[in-house]
């Protein structure tokens, strides 16, 4: 065991027991995954990309590139988790990825024997010939060798949750800089969100022995956060990363449940948020740069912060034989930590002058080589060091761990996600933030104040400015009492003369003679080197590697690297689980279930439902006895054709259009006239989009003379109603009209068969439904049981029929009271099925008709388009395209053999012409049983088929297989005259 017997800001009183590949380990609440593997001596934990060489932890925070693990099991697997960002938990399983058989054993390592050939685009020369290979053989062994973790493959059973929240101040990062700024803005009586990823918040300052204000950097953190919690007008969020800056929001995800073994009831596993904020303060902090040496990548070799952080955090020590290779002042931090912790440390640092701390770790018994190199590092994991000396000579250290400490990135992605592109800073020696989204500032070490006092001081100034902005009022920022450590870096971007692999990105397994490579074969742009190397391109966004890889091209290149450039950070920032995305709105949540007011006595019937929009509808009512779906079917169009039917429709759109100017309105919109509709009248009409195809078809009915109300299908109804806001808000201003959807507050009943009116007369004896007082396309309001209630003479069945509605509130009771009525009529209920069947008996066009690239002449509607107005789509019907008329129409088509099934969807060709797209006339949209004929029947389009009827073509099927010779006829089997519905 590695673990301190002290210290730390872990609760020894709470062990936690896990496993890693199936082996059992302990480890203590406020432990990480990764400190918790470091702490039992766990040194490899992953296999790379492309050459499966053997890896260990990197890092101890978000941009850890290497320990990539699969948490849990099952439905619940979630591969590619970071470990370094993984709150142990009791029971905890994770395992490895990548590898085969074992981590330890991995066959796929055989890879780093053909490493001479794997270099940068090597697939693009490689897999060329011959090119049927391609598909065959070469994209099905690429994709299985490719890939980290594997899915499970099951549907995710966790809940996600989402939340809006509107603050002055938004505070991205919780560390030194990020606390100072929401304790000044908070302070000041500023709405405050803090947003950090962590599991508690204070940043660095959680990892380094600093003292502020006099008391240690963790008592002025605990201090700081009773403070933000004790604010009414502070929240703070842990465990939250904010990984998009979009036009008018910041999106972070909350980790709510993560660090459980499962979720509290009543809790989700993650929490989406949209947070608008007047300001907000990128306080994210700064990402150390690894080192370019031979065998950098080996397990036993992190960053120097990441060693601290699990010495000072953790009270795990990852190496006894320390060797800290240092360009920065922050490396000769990490190694005092690592000598104080017991460890024998050799600092070698690149550097000639010494910093101060080199008299208090010579004391301590470490070893200090000024102007010295790492060149390479050997053993998996780490046993020993090559150093090359200030003098040229070359030494040879025993060491298990390797901290190396480049310098500092600020963590400034989430700051170019609207394009904002990072400058080159000569002093800082690093890329800043130059211009920012709107609102939005750095500040701290991710704004290049990288000592703490520095970022103290500049976390309290951008809070007293938020202040400044939202009220108006100047506020002097606190002053906070800390040493102004070292922090100079002088960069050493690669180190020449290794015998080994050098890495830039672990990830990807990209070396720096693979971005030499790219410079010599002319890809000298930063974004064309990333995409041939794909440095950057893995699931860290290369937070680790991109400003080395940069460094090399500019030096491969002659360039200085501000005159390279670097590339733009993108969303999300940090990976994220496509189920907190969706959030509730998936399967049946994905839209809300809408019931209608029948609903209840339609289950009681035993229907079956089916999805249609977002409704939830009849489909069909089986009875004892039935042997299918079809039977049913046929028994509910047979029942209704012969007596009565009763179907609940009230999922098709409902809009009220009033105001002096509706008529005129409604005449724009669709291609027939409805200004001159006369009251209590109804008028079926097509609307089209502005290319002039077909949208929308519906009845409009007119109450008053400035009240008409609109039905649309039920798929359309919302895209209706916003086509009609359009064009009454946006097109025509000045017209008065008003438009409001009225689909939920109307329970509708369609009442179809011969026998109808006596069923309606019986269920309303004080109503005249004769033909005389209510002819087809009639309408009229009534009462009924004190209720007010509307009655329209429309059929979509093609018999006579009724349409009845009341307040949805009292739909069950009209649906129950005309059952009572229709007893002793038999009447029947009917549900989706049965209505399609009816519709296509009476060549009715629907969905499949109305698919978007149908015109109404296409549909034998041409003849109602209007020739004394003007209507959206106009001009663009008439164009040659749509109005030539061989193009595809409406026909009706039956069997030529009345035993053969007709299908949706097959194509129809001539007689004898062969199954060739050029041969392709059409296909069939809609397909029944029809009872009413005693054969199969379909609808379909068919090229100049208006003037094709009689003909015989063939329906080419060849999925389902077999074709079928049909005869081509008028779309409308049923009472082609339409003496039913005006009977």
């Amino acid at each position: 065991m590695s673990r301190l017997s002290a210290g730390g800001l872990i609760d020894r009183q709470r062990p936690l027991s896990f496993t890693f590949d199936g082996k059992a380990y302990s480890g203590f609440e406020g432990d990480t995954l990764a400190s918790a593997l470091v702490a039992n001596d766990v040194r490899l934990v992953g296999r790379s990309f492309k050459y499966h060489r053997a890896r260990g932890i990197l890092t101890a925070g978000s941009e850890e590139p290497n320990a990539l693990v699969t948490l849990r099991t099952g439905a619940h697997a979630e591969p590619n988790t970071r470990a370094t960002t993984v709150s142990l938990f009791d029971g905890l399983e994770a395992s490895s990825q990548n590898r085969w058989p074992s981590l330890r054993y991995d066959l796929l390592a055989v890879n780093q024997l053909a490493s001479p050939i794997f270099v940068a685009g090597f697939y693009y020369k490689t897999f060329m010939w011959p090119a049927k290979f391609w598909e065959k053989v070469y994209e099905p062994l690429i994709r299985r060798a490719a890939g980290l973790g594997k899915l499970a493959m099951l549907p995710d059973p966790s809940e996600y949750d989402r939340e809006h929240a509107f603050c002055d101040l938004l505070v991205i990062g919780g560390g030194a800089a990020g606390l100072a700024a929401a304790l000044t803005a908070g302070r000041a009586g500023l709405r405050v969100m803090l947003a950090d990823e962590d599991a508690r918040p204070g940043g660095r300052l959680l990892s380094e022995r600093q003292e502020i204000d006099s008391m240690s950097a963790v008592q002025w953190v605990a201090q700081v956060q009773a403070e933000l919690a004790s604010l009414p007008n502070v929240r703070v969020l842990s465990r939250t990363g904010v990984f998009g800056v979009y036009d008018d929001e910041y999106v972070a995800v909350e980790r709510v449940s993560d660090h459980l073994a499962a979720p509290l009831p009543g809790q989700p596993r993650q929490r989406l948020w949209k947070i608008v904020a007047r300001r907000a303060i990128l306080a994210t902090g700064a990402i150390e740069r690894p080192l370019m040496f031979g065998g950098n990548d080996r397990p036993g070799v992190m960053t120097a912060s990441a060693v601290s952080t699990y010495v000072n955090r953790y009270a795990a020590v990852p190496g006894q034989r320390a060797v800290v290779f240092t360009a920065s002042d922050s490396g000769w931090t990490t190694a005092l930590d690592l000598a104080a912790a017991g460890a024998s440390v050799v600092v070698v640092d690149h550097r000639e002058h010494e910093p101060a701390l080199a008299a208090e770790l010579r004391m301590r018994g470490a070893e200090i080589l000024s102007g010295a190199v790492v060149t390479d590092v050997h053993g998996v994991p780490v046993r020993k060091v090559d150093v090359r000396l200030a003098d040229g000579s070359r030494r040879t250290l025993r060491a298990d761990l390797v901290a190396m400490g480049g310098g500092w990135n600020p963590a400034i992605g989430l700051g170019s996600n609207m394009g904002a592109k990072p400058v080159w800073s000569e002093a800082q020696q690093t890329f800043l933030l130059d211009e920012t989204p709107p609102g939005l500032v750095p500040a701290g070490a991710a704004a290049g104040r990288f000592s703490l006092a520095q970022a103290l001081a500049d976390g309290a100034a951008k809070g007293a400015a938020a202040v400044a902005d939202a009220t108006g009022r100047a506020v002097s920022p606190p002053s906070f009492r800390a040493a102004d450590e070292a922090a100079s870096t002088a960069p050493l971007w690669h180190v020449q003369g290794a015998r080994t692999k050098c890495f830039v990105d672990f990830q990807n397994d990209v070396t720096a003679s693979d971005v030499q490579l790219a410079a010599r074969e002319g890809f000298v742009s930063i974004e064309h080197m990333k995409r041939y190397t794909t440095l950057g391109m893995a699931t860290d966004q290369g937070k680790t590697s991109q400003l080395n890889g940069h460094a090399l091209l500019a030096a491969a290149t002659d360039r200085t690297i501000g005159a390279a450039g670097t590339i733009m950070s993108r969303a999300p920032y940090q990976p994220v689980a496509i189920g907190v995305l969706a959030g509730h709105h998936r399967e049946e949540s994905f839209r809300p279930v809408r019931r209608t007011a029948s609903h209840d006595w339609a289950a009681e019937q035993g229907a079956t439902f089916v999805d249609a929009g977002q409704w939830k509808r009849a489909q069909w009512f089986s009875r004892p006895g039935e042997a299918s779906w079809l039977e049913t079917v046929n028994r509910e169009v047979t029942m209704t054709r012969g007596g009565v039917g009763i179907c609940d429709v009230s999922t098709l759109g409902k809009i009220d259009v009033h105001g002096s100017d509706a008529g005129l309105l409604l005449d724009r919109l669709y291609i027939n006239m409805f200004s001159t509709l006369a009251i209590g009248k109804a008028r079926y009409g097509v609307m089209l989009r502005e290319d002039g195809i077909v949208m929308d078809d519906g009845t409009t009915t007119r109450f008053a003379e400035d009240s008409f109300f609109v039905t649309t299908t039920t798929v359309n109804a919302a895209r209706v109603m916003q086509h009609i806001d359009y064009a009454r808000q946006v097109l025509w201003p000045g017209l008065d009209v008003q438009a409001t959807s009225v689909t939920e507050q109307w329970a509708t009943y369609a009442v179809a068969g011969p026998r109808s009116r006596e069923l309606l007369q019986a269920a309303f004896p004080d109503l005249d439904v004769s033909n005389e007082a209510l002819p087809f396309m009639g309408a009229a309001k009534f009462r009924w049981q004190g209720l007010e209630a509307r009655i329209y003479r429309l059929s979509f069945s093609g018999e006579l029929a009724y349409e009845v509605s009341v307040p949805a509130a009292f739909g069950d009771k009209l649906v129950r009271h005309l059952f009572a009525a229709g007893h002793p009529y038999d009447a029947v209920p009917y549900g989706t099925e049965a209505l399609g069947v009816m519709r296509i008996e009476k060549g009715h066009a629907a969905g499949n008709e109305l698919n978007g690239q149908t015109t109404a002449a296409d549909l034998g509607m041409g003849r109602m388009m209007s020739k004394k107005k003007d209507f959206i789509g106009r001009i663009m019907a008439a164009r040659p395209g749509l109005a030539d008329p061989s193009r595809p129409a409406l026909v009706g088509l039956r069997p030529v053999d009345r035993t053969r099934h007709l299908r949706g969807g097959g194509h129809l060709l001539a007689l004898g012409a062969a199954p060739m797209p050029q041969n392709d006339e059409g296909f069939v949209t809609s397909a029944a049983w029809s009872p009413t004929l005693g054969h199969s029947i379909a609808l379909g389009l068919l090229a100049n088929g208006a003037q094709r009827h009689g003909e015989r073509i063939v329906i080419h099927d060849p999925v389902r297989g077999g074709d079928i010779e049909a005869e081509v006829c008028n779309p409308i089997f049923v009472d082609p005259e339409g003496a039913r519905v005006r009977a």
